[in-house]
């Protein structure tokens, strides 16, 4: 290792990678564990502030992974790119902040009602 400084995002980065690395090779030398067999997805979400630079940095990893952006937005969903290798789905993922918000509001009842004996899925 040399002495320069490593800027944060790239040691994150290079820790991820250098991670998914060493799962594999573990999993490699441990065929007895299991495995999803339905695969795997690595999900990035962008941390921009607006949501139009969200969607920017969806739309820019979009065109690196040679991909369309799935807009699911009209329909209360979410803004992604995504590309799978294998049984792994790389995707970005843009959360409207009306449904951040939304699922924000919705959480906050957690807690707050508490089913009876004899409700849907609540042994008597």
């Amino acid at each position: 290792m040399t002495d320069q400084l490593i800027p944060g995002d790239l040691l994150y980065r290079a820790k991820v990678i250098g991670g998914l690395r060493q799962l594999a090779d573990w999993l490699d030398a441990h065929p007895d564990v299991p495995v999803c067999p339905f695969g795997w997805d690595l999900s990035i979400y962008p941390q921009y502030a607006d949501d139009s630079d969200r969607a920017a940095e969806v739309d820019r990893i979009a065109a690196i992974l040679g991909v369309d952006v799935t807009d699911q937005t009209g329909q209360g969903g979410h803004y992604i790119a995504s590309r799978t290798f294998g049984l792994i789905t790389y995707e970005a993922v843009h959360i409207p902040r009306r449904h951040r918000e939304a699922s924000k509001a919705l959480m906050s009842y957690s807690g707050c009602v508490t089913p009876g004996p004899g409700s849907a899925g609540v042994a008597p």
